[in-house]
């Protein structure tokens, strides 16, 4: 039986729910800017989702840059890389803004940055070898989510992918990391997708990105037109409409599909491999360089910053060094975030590191950090109506004040993606979020009771 082949989206599916926020891309203009080499940078052992790495060096040792200083042998990791060259300094334990504790190691640098001798481009043929050199190169998802990627593009046996999706929607407000790299580094981006596409056989590939960036749009459309590589026919950009959370995979998946993927499964159940625009032009730079995963872009922005700015940084560096770069504090930071306002994690101090999945530091003075007060909840239903799952949140609110973790289960609360829609949408400023993840902790107590 002859294979069909699909056909590129002319326009994006409908999806549910969502919100209408003020984007605030006041860096989408600033072309990204390399920052010195910081004098130490910090390297906690878990910067993805999975198990945490062990570190295989120890203090006084000298390291390049490209060194592995961290490894795990569990499928559901990825190695760390040393940074910068220089010393080991230490390796201590740190509080990960999740609240855990974690082995970090401090590397002091020598300013050199030399690259390691073990860097050597690695050679491409087949699924595994791809699988291989992913895994090697430390990526994880740079979208924010941290998800180890060659666990994502290792189809498993019985399952079949025929759709890559290139995730640039970037709809949290004032991030611009990925319209810049759609911007300023097309090439790999388009050669990214072009290796997988030839490798992994999938019968095509969707950049999906936000109508907020034509810029990106007219670049990214330029580069497929002249790609001389038959799979270029293949690629195609699909222009959304600018709504939160337009780049979360699901939602992503559907608007560029029509596939819905079911809940607890993953976007391979519905023949989807979805990867983050930056994280696959890093693929390319890593199948030209062989240099791993070292470096991030940040986008630095907020009422509290001097100079917002692209800031290109080492992995590992203290947020305060990256602020100082960004001319200092202007206004008393009142509120600093790791990551967008609508899914960033608040920070008590800038003395924490960037990390892998790291896109975005946000530091808000006095007026633009006070919360609302919450009221109590009117019944109107926008919290419902607006979840792109069809979620319950203010039952799932009652749920929890009763720890009643049947209901919590039966209302799925697991299968909420912590996106704030419902919270934004909220009249009387309920804690939603905050909420939801006390009841997912409660569900969870339960499963481990049971053995689950």
């Amino acid at each position: 039986m002859e294979k069909t082949c699909l056909s590129l989206p002319r326009k994006p599916f409908r999806t549910r729910g969502g919100a209408h926020i003020s984007h605030n891309k006041n860096t989408r203009d600033s072309r990204s800017v390399v920052m010195p080499c910081p004098k130490t940078v910090i390297l906690p052992m878990s910067q993805h989702i999975g198990t945490p790495c062990t570190p295989v060096v120890k203090p006084g040792m000298h390291v390049c840059v490209g060194d592995v200083i961290g490894k795990c042998e569990s499928m559901i990791s990825a190695p760390i890389h040393a940074s910068v060259s220089g010393r080991v300094q230490s390796i201590r334990k740190i509080q990960l803004p999740n609240g855990h504790m974690n082995d970090a190691v401090v590397i002091e640098s020598d300013g050199e940055m030399k690259l390691s001798e073990n860097i050597k481009p690695p050679v491409i043929s087949t699924p595994q070898d791809l699988f291989n050199a992913v895994h090697a190169s430390g990526l994880v998802g740079l979208g924010g989510a941290g998800f180890p990627t060659h666990v994502k593009i290792n189809v498993p046996e019985g399952k079949h992918a025929d759709t890559l999706i290139i995730n640039c929607a970037e709809c949290e407000p004032y991030i611009t990391a990925d319209h810049r790299e759609a911007v300023e580094n097309t090439e790999n981006v388009i050669s990214g997708i072009v290796l997988m596409l030839r490798i992994l056989k999938l019968d095509r590939a969707v950049v999906g990105i936000e109508d907020n960036k034509p810029d990106a749009v007219k670049a990214l459309k330029k580069a497929i037109s002249e790609c001389t590589d038959a799979e270029a026919k293949k690629i195609g950009v699909l222009t959304l409409k600018a709504r939160y959370p337009q780049g979360a995979e699901k939602v992503m998946i559907k608007a560029v599909t029509n596939r819905v993927v079911p809940m607890g499964m993953l976007p391979v159940d519905a023949g989807c491999i979805v990867m983050n625009i930056t994280s696959v032009a890093f693929v390319s730079s890593y199948i030209k360089t062989g240099i791993p995963l070292v470096s991030k872009r940040i986008t630095v922005d907020g009422s509290a910053v001097t100079e917002p700015k692209n800031v290109i940084v080492p992995i590992g560096t203290h947020i305060k060094d990256i602020i100082d770069f960004c001319g200092g504090y202007k206004d008393n930071c009142r509120k600093l975030i790791l990551g967008g306002p609508m899914m960033g994690i608040a920070l008590e101090t800038d003395d924490f590191p960037i990390l892998k999945q790291s896109n975005a530091v946000l530091a808000f003075n006095k007026k633009d950090a006070v919360l609302s007060t919450p009221t109590a909840c009117i019944r109107c239903g926008r919290c419902v109506k607006n979840c792109p799952f069809s979620l319950m949140p203010a039952a799932i609110e009652t749920a929890v004040k009763l720890h009643d973790k049947d209901k919590l289960k039966k209302l799925g609360v697991a299968d909420c993606m912590e996106c704030g829609t419902c919270a934004y949408n909220c009249p009387a400023h309920r804690p939603l979020v905050q909420i939801i993840r006390q009841g997912k902790m409660i569900a969870a107590n339960k499963a481990k009771k049971q053995g689950v």
